[in-house]
């Protein structure tokens, strides 16, 4: 069997690859009856472009539509891209192509015995609305040969001899189109496969055109109509696609099936993209999960906390350099983190912030006691579609019922289920009151109705807190040492100011995580401050309260317990300030280090059966939600642990 290429084995998307470029060279289009400059019939006037001058197709985004119909819609309509270690290394290995000139003379100026190489090229065909970016022109006279560097291996063909991927040859003829429209005589291209040496030639004949502008005519209709095709079932091409942790193809397949038989697509040669739909997974053995763990368990990228009042944050180079008045007293790579967040005066510099946003790593703001403020970020997420299928969904109240008692009930299912593992002797009565709010919650007729349901839950829940405690409130000292005015003694809640230690780590681990889902949410492409569970308010940031709702007791409520449990932070650590009380800035370090821990944890998804960290569950379940918005799935799948 021959192997799959992957979009890891050609070369990353190049920024240029999507922008609508000016005019590049002054030449005359033929008639679109006319033969080109190869003698061929150009293409019929329905597969021509709606506005060739504004909405050019790159080879590039050609090259993943015959590749994976998904992988480039997500690319050219809502231009997400992300980097894996695949197209990091072909970036690098295209530095030296992409420096070159971009210098290609007209095609009439050269003479037969003229030969030129011509590095890093970008034409556009008006005629047929595409754009191409060549690494490399061969030319001898008028005659010219497009060179595309691939650092995969090429396949075998049936004759034994390598032979080029679909995907490259439909590329490679764009590349040759739009020589051909600029007045160059073009028979045929090369790619060259990096893995190999090899040097591999790909005839323009007239089937090959023909199938490239059928391939553009089927992008740009997918393009207009602005949906999103079905993810590719059980393909060999996933896990190696930099995408699949924001595709998440085989959960989706999963989530689908668990609601009802869908629709799926197996593509299977060149240009076979409207395929019948087929019905049944296939069979899996039976030491296989439910799903292939195509992302990784854990991120190698850090939040960064500072807290230390005072601090000036600034650049150098891709280095953050933190000083405490005139002394350096960190450097931190840029590379290594994937948040920084500051509690209090601290001082961040102009450049320091522009070369955050430009990396994507959003900068948390919070004030010196732990209250979140809000986010700067880069520009994220440039497509409208789901914020505009979010803004729709919230005017529905039916949809905004039915998500928010999925959201109660699991979050009620949670703090049972935290109850029966951590306390000392979960007391009976609770847990069957707690049974009953779930039940209650999945039949509310009303979202008022599901706040008492829920505050009736956290109720009974708070007032068994105490028994997931399990440290003394002060340890064994002599005499003479003075004791802390403070002990882990949780009544009940309270907040704004919390009134006693407990409390407020609780309000410090729920801003935390209302920081992390906010990220979340801007990353995924959401408008953080319209909700369906908590309607909008001025300044409340309301779909990541929503999101986090399940999480609360898994995440923040577990984070406390087990700073407490392990003395992690102790009554030594907190302050008095009027009626609240406050974490020392050694115990904010110290809580820190609990939520990152717990953040990190391992976890088994219960419907996906593989294990990734808490941080990635978070990514994962607000891109389910984005799949209800916008018609892939119909119910969202709460996160409930067992």
């Amino acid at each position: 069997m021959q192997p799959l290429s992957s979009p890891a084995e050609r070369t990353p998307l190049k920024a240029d690859d999507i922008q609508s470029p000016p005019s590049l060279l002054a030449a005359s289009s033929p008639g679109l009856d006319s033969p080109d400059a190869n003698g061929m019939r150009s293409v019929p006037a329905a597969a021509q472009p709606t506005d060739a001058a504004t909405d050019y197709m790159p080879a590039r985004m050609l090259n993943e539509f015959v590749y994976c119909p998904r992988l480039f819609f997500y690319e050219y309509v809502e231009g997400v891209f992300a980097h894996n270690r695949e197209t990091v290394e072909g970036s690098l290995r295209h530095n030296k192509l992409d420096a070159g000139t971009g210098e290609l003379p007209a095609a009439a100026e050269l003479a037969a015995e003229d030969r030129l190489h011509a590095r890093s090229v970008t034409l556009s065909s008006d005629r047929h609305g595409l754009i191409a970016k060549m690494d490399l022109v061969e030319a001898s006279g008028d005659l010219a040969t497009p060179v595309d560097y691939k650092r995969g291996r090429p396949r075998d063909g049936d004759d034994g001899l390598p032979s080029a991927w679909d995907p490259d040859r439909v590329q490679i003829a764009v590349q040759s189109l739009v020589l051909r429209e600029n007045g160059y005589r073009c028979d045929e291209g090369v790619i060259y496969y990096v893995a190999t040496k090899q040097r591999v030639r790909v005839v323009i004949d007239e089937t090959l055109v023909a199938q490239t502008l059928e391939a553009l005519r089927q992008a740009r209709e997918l393009a207009a109509s602005g949906k999103i095709p079905p993810p590719l079932v059980d393909s060999p091409k996933c896990p190696r696609c930099s995408l699949v942790g924001i595709c998440l193809p085989d959960e989706t397949t999963v989530c689908r099936e668990s609601e009802a038989p869908s629709d799926r697509v197996v593509q299977r040669t060149l240009f076979d993209i409207d395929v019948p739909p087929l019905t049944g997974r296939p069979p899996r053995g039976a030491d296989e999960s439910a799903v292939r763990r195509l992302l990784p368990a854990r991120d190698d990228l850090r939040p960064l906390y500072l807290s230390t009042q005072g601090l000036r944050v600034g650049k150098s180079g891709q280095v953050l350099k933190v000083h405490d008045k005139d002394k350096l007293v960190q450097e931190v790579r840029l590379g290594e983190i994937c948040q920084l967040n500051l509690l209090g005066n601290i001082q961040l510099s102009t450049q320091a912030v522009q070369a955050l946003c430009e990396a994507e790593v959003p900068i948390g703001y919070f004030s010196m006691g732990g209250w979140f403020y809000g986010v700067t970020h880069g520009l994220g997420v440039r497509n409208i579609v789901l914020r505009r299928e979010q803004f729709r969904w919230a005017e529905s109240p039916g949809f905004c019922l039915r998500l928010s008692r999925a959201l109660v009930a699991g979050k009620i299912r949670n703090q049972r289920t935290l109850l029966q593992r951590n306390h000392l002797e979960p007391p009976r009565q609770a847990l069957n009151f707690l049974k009953c709010m779930i039940d209650e919650a999945e039949r509310a007729a009303s979202l008022e109705e599901l706040l008492g349901i829920e505050g009736n839950a956290a109720r009974v829940y708070f007032q068994n807190l105490s028994g997931m405690i399990k440290v003394e409130d002060e340890p064994d000292k002599p005499d003479h040492a003075a004791r802390s005015p403070f002990a882990f003694d949780f009544v009940h809640r309270n907040r704004r100011p919390p009134r006693d230690p407990v409390n407020a780590l609780l309000s410090l681990a729920y801003s935390m995580l209302a920081k992390d889902l906010t990220i979340v949410c801007h990353m995924v492409g959401f408008d953080p401050y319209l909700g369906f569970y908590h309607q909008p308010r001025f300044g409340r940031a309301a779909l990541p309260l929503d999101l986090m709702e399940p999480f609360r007791p898994l995440i923040a409520d577990s984070a406390v317990l087990s700073a407490i449990n392990t003395r992690m932070v102790t009554a030594a650590d907190f302050v008095q300030a009027g009626e609240s009380v406050a974490l020392k800035p050694d115990g904010r370090k110290a809580f820190f280090r609990a939520y990152e821990q717990r953040m990190d944890a391992l976890v088994t998804h219960p419907l996906f059966g593989y294990r990734v960290n808490y941080r990635r569950i978070l990514e994962i379940q607000a891109r389910l939600l984005a799949r209800v918005l916008t018609g892939e799935l119909a119910e969202y799948p709460v996160f409930v642990t067992r």
